[in-house]
């Protein structure tokens, strides 16, 4: 590998790593897994089934088609936050150059965020906080394999196809930090790729020809959009492996 891919590389995953860790401290990033679905859940279920799915797993108590209708509604309303405060604003542009995040970039991000901590809490994943309500290394590393998988990444889903096999609630998500650590790494550097002007704003760009102007909610309605169905998506293709390993140690 060049000193320049390098060098290309480093700043791409210093790049991801600031957006992250910038867009974490929104105050509606962090979502609380019990508080959220027990909000959610009360609309189809008992408070006995609502335990359940804070104990367990929502795949317990909820069909296949109520689980869709909770998560299309989340997308909907994230979606029009979003599109609301006018994301991605002022891209394309150097502002990676400048070392600082914009704040409507942020947002963006922050919604994607919600969004996929809320939707991966209805699939029957435990919560990403730790024991101190805290968003720790382990933590993003995820976030991070999602963004990825939203952003169509391969090894992205193939790194969370392997994760999900891990995944349970009593035991949080066992699977070797090193690894997952390995890939995250590796996605952070594609997805800072795509976020410079060479990679995002060309994509975007695809959609509508408007790069080197200011992008409208217009750009951001069709960035943020197919973001989360991709990410419905995956969820959808990997219900069937966690609903059938529930279900089996009965």
């Amino acid at each position: 590998m060049s000193e320049a891919t390098k060098e290309k590389n480093t700043q791409s995953l210093t790049l991801w790593n600031k957006v992250l860790a910038t867009s974490v401290k929104m105050p509606f990033v962090k979502v609380d897994r019990d508080e959220f679905l027990t909000k959610e859940l009360s609309k189809f279920c008992t408070p006995m089934e609502v335990m359940t799915a804070l104990d367990d797993s929502p795949l317990r108590v909820l069909s296949k088609k109520e689980i869709d209708k909770l998560a299309n509604q989340c997308i909907s309303y994230h979606l029009t936050m979003v599109c609301g405060t006018s994301a991605l604003m002022g891209l394309p542009g150097g502002w990676w150059m400048a070392g600082t995040i914009p704040t409507d970039l942020t947002q963006f991000y922050g919604h994607i965020l919600a969004l996929m901590q809320k939707m991966i809490y209805l699939y029957g994943w435990p919560s990403l906080t730790n024991v101190n309500n805290q968003l720790d290394d382990e933590s993003l590393n995820i976030m991070t394999l999602f963004v990825g998988a939203m952003m169509g990444n391969k090894l992205a889903i193939e790194a969370l196809s392997k994760v999900v096999g891990q995944v349970s609630r009593s035991a949080g998500i066992k699977f070797s930090e090193t690894i997952m650590a390995q890939y995250a790494i590796k996605i952070a550097q594609w997805i800072g790729i795509n976020m410079t002007k060479e990679g995002f704003a060309k994509g975007v760009g695809k959609v509508l020809p408007l790069v080197g102007a200011p992008i409208s909610a217009t750009i951001t309605y069709y960035t943020f959009r197919p973001m989360a169905r991709r990410l419905k998506k995956h969820l959808d293709e990997l219900y069937d492996m966690r609903h059938y390993d529930l279900h089996r140690v009965e």
